[in-house]
């Protein structure tokens, strides 16, 4: 633990140096061509450098201010719900559900990703109908079945009312109470969501550390399946340096199509008419439309039914699987990709059988287990 501290602190330090000083935050929605990032080295084995936003830049204070934010459950309607509710830090960051659960125990359709590593990913949510950890964190505040606040004006009144968070914003944004707004609440937040990685990992010390006795005989024969046989880096990519287990794209499985398919054509008519523009609350209450996956948000037939590839780092810990969280255990998620998944017009071109054995389905998880990191954020 002493280590793990160490490497915290050193974490921050290298991303203060390398960031620069704190400027107010601006009320324009960034994207990812049009944010200049710092990229500051992790000092974990397996991870690439983390990117780092220009207008927003670590510091320490920024991060303390944040992880506060993070499991305040005053901000939703009945007091009940924080991020860390369903993005629990004793559970891997996630909340083990098939959905979650929000104000009044209401639940959505989709099963809350891990934080961890998060900072990594190119887009946000499933659907990737967010280009960054700020602006994902806008969303769920005012989802009727997630913090259920009906602006988020009634965030700022907690903020400005709360003498310990007003002078936290004074030292970390130079705003005085009346002048916080849900940018500067946002980006504490995600200050504290980019120091909640891990790496690592057996697999890390054994592919990149070149420690040959990283992993059990059965995880390294899972190695070889996983990139030959099982086709799994294909998508789940490992770098020659790093490894983000994925390729930040979309991907249509077939899981929970049935459900859409048979209304495809009312749905394409409906989009061409621009009469089924997606928001976030209906893609959380209506499961139609959240099994439309990346086309709610694009428009785009390629898009139906795709969902953006997760990573497999702590894969073990984080169960149930899939985005409508419909699968409870790594080995019904490999049933799936070796049986070529769930056949519909919209399924994804690599996804085919792939006759696998036993031993090899066995090896396997042994190989995503292989993937937990030892010393997860606390």
């Amino acid at each position: 633990m002493q280590v793990q501290r160490k490497r915290v602190l050193l974490f921050m330090l290298v991303a203060v140096l390398l960031s620069g000083g704190c400027r107010p935050s601006g009320e324009a929605e960034k994207t990812p061509e049009s944010t200049a990032f710092t990229y500051v080295k992790t000092g974990m084995l397996g991870l690439p450098d983390l990117p780092v936003p220009g207008d927003n830049p670590q510091t320490p204070e920024k991060i303390a201010l944040g992880r506060e934010l993070y499991s305040d459950a005053r901000f939703s309607s009945d007091g009940t719900v924080s991020c860390a509710t369903c993005h629990n830090p004793a559970t891997a960051f996630v909340d083990r559900l098939r959905v979650s659960k929000g104000v009044k125990g209401l639940t959505g359709t989709r099963n809350a990703p891990t934080v961890l590593n998060s900072a990594f990913l190119k887009t946000q949510f499933w659907d990737g109908r967010r280009p960054d950890l700020e602006s994902q964190a806008k969303d769920p505040l005012l989802n009727p079945v997630e913090h259920g606040l009906s602006d988020h004006e009634q965030l700022l009144k907690i903020v400005r009312a709360d003498q310990k968070y007003t002078s936290q914003f004074e030292t970390v944004f130079q705003v005085k109470a009346e002048q916080i707004t849900i940018d500067h609440v946002v980006k504490a937040i995600a200050a504290f969501e980019r120091t909640i990685i891990s790496g690592d990992s057996p697999f890390d010390r054994y592919l990149f550390g070149k420690d040959e006795k990283a992993m059990s005989p059965a995880a390294i024969r899972g190695f070889a399946v996983y990139t030959g046989k099982g086709r799994c880096q294909e998508c789940h990519m490992i770098g020659e340096t790093s490894a983000t287990f994925t390729d930040d794209k979309f991907h249509n499985l077939g899981v929970g199509f049935a459900l859409v398919q048979p209304k495809l054509q009312q749905i394409l008519e409906a989009r061409a008419k621009g009469q089924a523009e997606a928001s976030d609350e209906k893609i959380l209450t209506d499961r139609e439309t959240s099994e439309l996956g990346r086309f709610a948000i694009t428009g785009l037939q390629e898009d139906l039914g795709a969902f953006k590839t997760p990573t497999l780092r702590n894969i073990a810990l984080t169960a149930p699987y899939m985005h409508g969280g419909s699968l409870t255990t790594l080995q019904q998620v490999i049933d799936l990709y070796d049986r070529g998944g769930e056949a519909n017009p919209f399924l994804a071109s690599g996804i085919r059988p792939l006759g696998l054995t036993p031993q090899e389905k066995s090896d396997l998880i042994e190989f995503m287990k292989a993937l937990t990191s030892p010393d997860l954020p606390k």
